[in-house]
């Protein structure tokens, strides 16, 4: 592995478990056994390393996501495969996804509460790319004029699950959520093959 995607990996798991404020360069050069002139030389600040490690997990992240909502039929199938994919993900069930933390980019951004930092608006193009998958997989199965209301809906529901998993611990929170979102998804979908 190279020196740079070995910086931005270790980064991006002492961030994930301990908070961006939380954790200095040093600590980051300790864990990872590189030299504070090699780190400089990849990136010339914090929030550059910290922004290399939201595109490390965004791309992560969507791959992952996108390959278990591959895995059932487009429309109602795929997203129950998404809020499957989120249980399992908070109960450890999947080796794709790191110990369960809460959402990066939702932690990251109440770090950097400016909604006009750079690091924020990271995070915000991140859900936006959650909400694409979401809108590609319902596009051709749900009466028009409602995609964007469905789509809308069910981001919130995951989030809602995310944050509810990590503040309250409720394990279930994917399962409840998803119990709320397919009747929903039901009442609007055109077909289902």
């Amino acid at each position: 592995m190279e020196k740079r995607d070995h910086l931005v990996q270790v980064a991006f798991d002492l961030f994930y478990r301990e908070g961006v404020h939380a954790v200095g360069i040093n600590r980051i050069l300790t864990e990872s056994g590189v030299a504070k002139k090699t780190l400089y030389n990849h990136f010339a600040s914090k929030d550059e390393l910290v922004a290399a490690t939201l595109s490390y997990r965004d791309q992560r992240f969507l791959n992952w996501l996108g390959e278990r909502m591959a895995t059932g039929q487009a429309g109602i199938d795929a997203l129950k495969a998404m809020f499957d994919a989120l249980h399992d993900w908070f109960n450890v069930e999947d080796a794709g996804q790191p110990q369960f933390n809460g959402c990066y980019f939702i932690n990251l951004s109440a770090e950097y509460g400016d909604a006009e930092h750079p690091l924020h608006q990271q995070c915000s193009v991140h859900k936006r790319a959650v909400q694409a998958l979401m809108r590609q997989h319902l596009s051709a199965w749900v009466e028009p004029g409602m995609l964007d209301q469905l789509v809308d809906a069910l981001a919130i529901l995951k989030e809602g699950a995310i944050v509810q998993a990590h503040v309250t611990g409720d394990k279930n929170a994917a399962l409840k959520a998803w119990a709320i979102a397919e009747p929903l998804l039901q009442a609007h979908v055109c077909r289902e093959d």
